[in-house]
């Protein structure tokens, strides 16, 4: 296994593997939040409507009972249907779409742009927090 930065003892396959799993599970979430910053300047469900975009949102009601609900929601899927399977690779929770597209090369792809989705919502946090305007806000006015 490839471990350049050396956080594996050598020949820790578990703890590579257990490194694996937290990498591809927090660029899936980073997928997610990305595209939720662009997504929820646009789109407001019913109820919502006075919500701030950004990270505002999570501060303010009902956004706040939102919050909880996604995260309890994905709490409650992390403890039990999402639970890594250890005969096969990190990360494999098979095709849930039956799609017939997990494969390597769709591995890798969602590997790397999971390592760019992070960058993606770091950045977005970051810019929000810096000028305090949403992801699409801060393309202009």
């Amino acid at each position: 296994f490839f471990d350049p930065a050396g956080f594996c003892k050598k020949g820790d396959k578990d703890g590579f593997r257990n490194l694996r799993a937290a990498e591809i599970k927090h660029g899936r979430v980073a997928m997610m939040a990305a595209l939720g910053g662009v997504v929820q300047h646009f789109v407001k469900f019913p109820g919502f409507d006075g919500v701030p975009s950004g990270l505002s949102a999570v501060t303010t009601a009902p956004g706040t009972y939102g919050f909880v609900a996604l995260f309890l929601v994905a709490g409650a899927l992390e403890l039990g249907l999402w639970t890594e399977d250890p005969s096969k690779e990190p990360g494999n929770f098979g095709d849930p779409a039956g799609l017939g597209q997990y494969n390597t090369e769709m591995r890798q792809r969602e590997l790397n742009n999971g390592r760019f989705a992070m960058f993606a919502a770091i950045g977005q946090i970051a810019a929000e927090l810096l000028t305090g305007k949403d992801a699409v806000e801060q393309f202009g006015p």
